[in-house]
């Protein structure tokens, strides 16, 4: 008797256990259920909302670019600043706070770079492919870079770049890794108007001849950004500090 007694409470008890977690599975799946109805109608809400918001808006109005027709070169655009201001003058030395100068969108169409012939055999820079960093610049004249030595290559350009902006003449990967070429360093500023020269290095053991429309540096046009001197007591404190050459590391 005690051992069927026994049997049947542990029978009971595993009904119980069954029961409940049969009502369990039911309480998830109800709750499975109104959080799915929940999520689809917030997805469709959005939905919505954003097509309304899509119908209601107004393209935006496309402007013309203007057409540039310059006869030549124009003049310095830092003659534009020569003029003194007596209320700039006054506030120079002191600290001031004002609303950031408006950047040029995207969307806006960027100045040309003005460029001018000053021989027949001068080429215009180009860019060697859409995402092209730099203007390919062309030799005007033929010329002979001495083994170990340097020579300057004529372009037979002037040119204006955008006001805001410099050009830096940098080397060609080709003309290093094949012919041992490199370009001297070399900065266009805004107001220059002179011929573009670029200087080559030869650090091989023969003679380089460039010719007339070889490929010998490039033009890469940087912002600039030129904010008045001021001198002061102290700097502000940094991690690095005074550490020089190699202070972080080689």
């Amino acid at each position: 008797m005690p051992s069927q007694l026994n049997s049947a409470v542990r029978v009971h008890r595993q009904t119980r256990l069954t029961n409940t977690c049969i009502f369990l599975l039911g309480q998830l799946a109800t709750l499975l259920d109104k959080y799915t109805a929940i999520s689809l109608s917030s997805i469709h809400l959005t939905i919505s909302t954003q097509v309304m918001t899509k119908e209601t808006t107004p393209p935006p109005q496309q402007s013309k670019a203007p057409t540039h027709e310059p006869p030549s070169l124009p003049a310095s655009p830092l003659a534009k600043r020569t003029k003194p201001d007596s209320n700039n003058t006054a506030n120079s030395n002191k600290m001031t706070t004002g609303t950031a100068p408006a950047v040029t969108s995207i969307s806006q169409p960027l100045p040309p770079l003005l460029v001018k012939k000053l021989t027949e055999s001068a080429q215009a820079p180009t860019r060697g492919s859409a995402f092209a960093a730099g203007y390919d610049l062309y030799s005007a004249k033929e010329t002979v870079i001495p083994a170990k030595g340097k020579a300057l290559v004529d372009t037979g350009l002037a040119i204006a770049v955008p006001e805001g902006t410099y050009g830096r003449v940098a080397p060609r990967s080709g003309l290093a890794s094949k012919h041992f070429i490199d370009t001297g360093a070399g900065v266009i500023d805004a107001d220059y108007r002179g011929e573009v020269k670029v200087l080559l290095f030869n650090f091989s053991d023969v003679d380089f001849t460039v010719k007339v429309g070889d490929r010998i540096a490039q033009l890469v046009l940087e912002r600039i950004y030129t904010p008045d001197v001021m001198v002061v007591e102290e700097l502000e404190e940094s991690v690095r500090g005074a550490g020089g050459f190699g202070s972080t590391g080689v």
